[in-house]
C-alpha cells in the first residue's frame, strides 16, 4: 500500500482531492504514507482520526499534504466546519471515510476504494493480506490522467496490483 501511495504521488498536483474509502485495516493510512513520502512531505503521516485533520508541510517545493479522517464527521455540515476547502487549492487533500461527505469540494477527485481479499488457504504462511484496489476518476482531471492512474495501480505486486 505504501508502494502504491509513493506511485499515486507521482500523479497528484496542488488541488488534488482523493478519497479513500475501505473497512478499518484495509490500509487507507499506510497508503497515506506512501503518498507522503513521494509528495516528499515533512514529519510523519499518521491517522488523523482523533483530530480529524492534519497538514504535513513539503519538506522542499512540492505541495502540502492535507491528511483527514471523516470517520467520525455525520455530515457535510461537519465537513464545511473543516474548511478543507481553503487549502484545497494549494494542497494535495486526501479524506479516509470521505465517500459522500467530501465530493462536493472539487469538480474532480480520484475515487480510491480498498478491499481486504480473504486469505485463500489459511495457514499458507503468507501473514501479508491481499488488498484489491480499484481506482476511479470523477471529473475532468481525472479522466485525462486515468490511464497514468491505473498504470501506478498495475506496477505493485500481486493480480490486484496491490498488497
Amino acid at each position: 500500500m505504501r508502494g502504491l501511495g509513493q506511485r499515486l504521488a507521482g500523479l497528484l498536483r496542488p488541488g488534488d482531492l482523493v478519497v479513500l474509502t475501505g473497512p478499518l485495516g484495509a490500509g487507507k493510512t499506510t497508503l497515506v504514507q506512501g503518498i507522503g513520502q513521494g509528495l516528499g512531505v515533512r514529519g510523519p503521516v499518521t491517522s488523523p482520526t482523533f483530530v480529524i485533520a492534519r497538514v504535513h508541510p513539503p519538506a522542499a517545493s512540492g505541495p502540502p499534504l492535507v491528511h483527514a479522517d471523516a470517520y467520525r464527521l455525520g455530515s457535510r455540515a461537519e465537513v464545511d466546519d473543516l474548511d478543507l476547502d481553503a487549502d484545497l487549492g494549494d494542497s494535495v487533500t486526501v479524506v479516509e471515510w470521505g465517500e459522500g461527505l467530501v465530493e462536493d469540494l472539487a469538480d474532480s477527485y480520484l475515487e480510491v476504494s480498498i478491499t481486504i481479499v480473504p486469505a485463500a488457504a489459511p495457514g499458507a504462511g503468507d501473514t501479508d493480506e491481499a488488498r484489491t484496489v480499484r481506482l476511479a476518476g470523477r471529473g475532468e482531471r481525472w479522466e485525462t490522467v486515468a490511464g497514468s492512474a491505473t498504470a501506478a495501480l498495475a506496477g505493485g505486486p500481486g493480480p490486484a496490483g496491490a498488497r
